[in-house]
């Protein structure tokens, strides 16, 4: 087995849970957004393109849980459109966290992110975010397409704007 098969393995063990359940309650005191030295799971994010250098950007972004259902409008009325009974957004809970993230850090484009933890009231994911203008960015032949593509997360490109999107395997695609 190669070393991040051994690393997935990590993840089941009891070890793992009791140092995530730690970091879970450190992290939600912690603000939104928070800039990050390296990935919590460093072969998830070297499968989704994350690189050790300089030009890249690793950002944990936590989200609340639930639906987004609107407060009751002040008045005798109850409009049909309102979403008081059930709002249902259109985009999945890690496409709105990449999202946020490219709207907080404006001169960084998104290229991925991932699932890290959840509470009953939050989700955490890790956004890896790239520097289009760095030259050692520019001179990488593997990433420097990335600096033709503005505001990917909000054409809906990264992996979950696309599932978001409903493209992906299965029956009718292809």
């Amino acid at each position: 087995m190669g070393y991040y098969k051994y690393m997935k393995n990590v993840y089941d063990t009891e070890e793992y849970t009791a140092l995530m359940k730690e970091r879970v309650i450190s992290w939600a005191k912690e603000p939104v957004f928070v800039k990050i030295d390296r990935p919590t799971k460093l072969d998830r994010a070297h499968t989704l393109g994350y690189k050790a250098k300089q030009g890249f950007v690793m950002v944990r972004v936590r989200i609340g849980k639930g639906g987004s259902k609107r407060e009751k409008p002040a008045g005798g009325r109850k409009p049909l459109k309102a979403g008081m009974r059930k709002y249902t957004p259109e985009m999945n809970k890690q496409h709105i966290a990449e999202g946020r993230v490219a709207k907080k850090f404006i001169n960084l484009e998104v290229l991925n992110s991932y699932y890290i933890a959840e509470t009953g009231k939050f989700f955490w994911f890790e956004v890896i975010l790239v520097d289009p203008q760095h030259p050692c960015i520019v001179k990488d032949k593997q990433i420097k397409w990335i600096r033709d593509q503005r505001g990917r997360v909000f054409r809906g490109l990264t992996s979950s704007g696309k599932s978001s999107r409903g493209l992906g395997r299965g029956r009718g695609f292809g």
